[in-house]
């Protein structure tokens, strides 16, 4: 495993061979979640592939900004994927949404592209980040003595485990002389200032994506259903579509048996010319 960081993006780079793949995760995820099905697909069965787990910007080790739009966004991805493409694209949630932008503004650099758990929609009155935002502000950190008492002051806001978990992850420990200091890794300021921006989607002006697409989702969320499949058609006209049933938002770690095999099977497959991915090495 290397660590790549540009001026903006830090990166994790898993296997040793074969093409390459691009992970970006959602809201307050980090490039390293990526890591079970990064070791996966880089060993095993043939072919093997390399997978760059992206730190998105204002989330982990990549560096803030002090605005958001999935257009600016997808413009960091692409120039720092460049070098490497044409390449797959994985993006989960916020990530998703950022890779369909790319894919639609950079069709050149995508071989092809798995979205999970998100659709090319705006999801008005969808809550559920704006509650763990304010979860995580709320969290008095200044005398904070260990990560166990941050678990236990966000159960009553956050009953889920595995969630608190999952947000707890972006909480970091300095050491200073006077006693270590916590602070949160991600940008919240700026992400609570733009969750409706999070929410939308201003898909650009221009033709559809012709590369294979494939949609996973968590059949226990609500971020992909019936009613946006036709817009999933019109900009992604190559698509096919798995729900698994026994997953929500976070498939990809709620049902990685699932999740990893089917991902393989995809990116093994012929592309529109007719062979496999290839990628840059």
């Amino acid at each position: 495993m290397t660590i790549t960081r540009s001026e903006t993006l830090h990166t994790l780079h898993i296997g040793d061979s074969g093409p390459k793949v691009a992970f970006c995760h959602g809201v307050f995820g980090q490039g390293k979640n990526w890591t079970t099905v990064a070791k996966a697909l880089a060993s095993g069965q043939e072919p093997t592939y390399q997978s760059l787990l992206i730190d998105m910007p204002n989330h982990g080790r990549s560096a803030w900004t002090d605005t958001f739009s999935y257009e600016s966004m997808a413009d960091q991805l692409a120039e720092f994927l460049e070098p490497h493409a044409p390449l797959a694209l994985v993006g989960h949630s916020m990530g998703g949404k950022a890779v369909m932008n790319l894919a639609l503004r950079y069709p050149h650099l995508v071989e092809r592209l798995i979205v999970v758990d998100m659709s090319p929609v705006h999801y008005h009155g969808i809550r559920q980040f704006n509650h763990l935002v304010d979860a995580m502000t709320s969290l008095d950190i200044s005398n904070l003595p260990d990560r166990r008492t941050a678990e236990e002051m966000l159960e009553s806001q956050v009953p889920e485990r595995s969630i608190r978990q999952f947000l707890l992850q972006n909480l970091h420990r300095e050491n200073h002389p006077e006693g270590p200091k916590w602070f949160w890794q991600p940008n919240l300021d700026m992400i609570a200032a733009n969750l409706d921006s999070l929410a939308g989607w201003e898909g650009p002006d221009g033709p559809p994506y012709d590369g294979p697409v494939f949609w996973i989702g968590g059949a226990q969320a609500d971020y992909i259903l019936p009613k946006y499949a036709d817009e999933m058609r019109r900009l992604f006209p190559r698509t096919r579509q798995l729900m698994v049933k026994t997953a929500g938002h976070w498939v990809h770690s709620e049902a990685p048996e699932i999740f990893i095999p089917a991902i393989r099977r995809f990116l093994d497959q012929p592309n529109h010319n007719g062979v496999a991915v290839t990628g840059a090495r």
